[in-house]
């Protein structure tokens, strides 16, 4: 009796999740293994699949995750529309939720394997150039990153400006840290004096991916630290549901293989509060 008190349990849980709606998760962090590469060992090869399995068993509903640099390519090709829970760099999800009129609160902020929730962006220029500080760039070409990467396009615009640079209207902008490394190694080939905004995430995977040689690049600049990879829940979403998702995204810092398999030494904590 004892055993089949227990498989008529196990069948109504069972019974239980596939009545619930499923949890769809949206991951476009781009140190997620599907986003990135795995050219560093231990490093950009977040595994958020385990993390949805996570959310599977503490939410007792399925999950589905995709992977996507993108929210409005996620919600038109690969998620009917629907985003409940998304991960990625704050910048880039919030300028992608406006785009797509959805609106998301940030709730928890994942940790890095330093413990940190920011990054910088990196003014770099080719190692052989004359230019020492930001103050030598004055008469360079700066190539900036797009508007919705805030390390590398406001908070970089906004240290130059702390130092008297004009910049241009229409700046030039790279798309992708490899697509801005790539362009400056050109402009050095030509002789042209230029200096690439980079984000400090991703320095490691240009000379790991053999984008850029070895020692290629000096860092010449830093901004101030932003906001990085952070956790959005969807504000449709019931206020319940949206407590249990919150709680369940929060205990991944208690699991220690979860944390190694998303490379965080904390896993996710509060965001910080908005002044």
């Amino acid at each position: 009796m004892r055993f089949l008190s227990i498989a008529v349990a196990l069948f109504a849980s069972f019974a239980a999740r596939a009545t619930e709606p499923t949890l769809t998760v949206v991951v476009m962090d781009p140190l997620a293994l599907p986003l990135s590469c795995p050219c560093v060992k231990g490093y950009a090869q977040r595994d958020y699949d385990k993390l949805g399995e996570h959310l599977q068993k503490k939410l007792n509903r399925p999950v589905k995750v995709v992977y996507s640099e993108s929210l409005v390519s996620a919600l038109k090709n690969k998620t009917e529309g629907k985003a409940d829970v998304v991960i990625g760099k704050h910048s880039v999800v919030l300028h992608d939720a406006k785009r797509a009129g959805i609106p998301f609160t940030t709730v928890a902020s994942l940790t890095g394997k330093d413990g940190k929730t920011t990054q910088t962006g990196l003014v770099v220029v080719l190692n052989e150039d004359p230019a020492k500080s930001i103050t030598d760039l004055k008469n360079y070409t700066i190539l900036y990153g797009d508007i919705e990467a805030e390390e590398k396009h406001g908070a970089v615009m906004k240290m130059l400006k702390g130092h008297q640079f004009v910049i241009p209207e229409k700046p030039a902008t790279c798309a992708a840290c490899d697509e801005g490394a790539t362009k400056l190694m050109d402009m050095g080939k030509k002789g042209e004096k230029g200096a690439a905004v980079i984000s400090s995430y991703a320095k490691p995977l240009l000379e790991g991916c053999g984008t850029v040689p070895k020692g290629a690049l000096r860092v010449v600049a830093e901004t101030d630290p932003v906001p990085f990879v952070e956790a959005f829940v969807n504000e449709g979403l019931g206020k319940d549901l949206r407590e249990v998702i919150v709680k369940a995204i929060m205990e991944v810092g208690d699991d220690l293989e979860l944390c190694k398999i998303l490379e965080t030494k904390n896993g996710f904590v509060a965001p910080p509060k908005k002044k």
